[in-house]
């Protein structure tokens, strides 16, 4: 096996267990996967925590009908609602409502304990995290700010 082959596979690895470990803090504490809150995270950091539904799909690389699905049991539980532009009713929104933003707040807290959890001393320096962002983002991966760069 190739060193290519082996180093994406256990990338693959690495990142089904991580959704893992998100999926149960978050799931267990706050009633959402890690994907909900990657969706409530990209909202609350748009400007008015709002977006359109196509921008939205392309920053978490998914398809409208993807983001569609992804946004319903967001809106059934009141942390999302649809809007539309009043200038252009085929324009649709995402934003976030006053109990998301208030959830989100939560939730953003659970992920940053559970992301140092993950990354302790001393099996990982600031140096180790940092490098490993950066190859990341090499891969096409993208961070808090939505931006392909990183900090190093």
């Amino acid at each position: 096996m190739s060193g290519a082959l082996d180093a994406s596979l256990r990338l693959v690895r690495a990142q089904a267990a991580l959704v893992k470990r998100f999926d149960a803090s978050l799931g267990g504490l706050h009633g959402v996967s890690l994907a909900d809150f990657t969706v409530l995270l990209r909202l609350g950091q748009a400007p008015g925590g709002r977006m359109r539904r196509v921008d939205l799909a392309e920053v978490l690389g998914l398809t409208a009908s993807g983001v569609t699905r992804g946004l319903a049991p967001l809106e059934r539980i009141g942390l999302v609602t649809r809007e539309t532009d009043a200038r252009d009713g085929r324009v649709a929104y995402a934003a976030l409502t006053d109990t998301g933003r208030e959830r989100l707040a939560d939730m953003l807290a659970t992920a940053e304990q559970v992301a140092a959890e993950i990354f302790a001393a001393p099996l990982w320096s600031k140096e180790d995290i940092g490098l490993l962002s950066v190859l990341l983002t090499r891969l096409g991966g993208t961070g808090l700010s939505g931006h392909g760069t990183a900090a190093y």
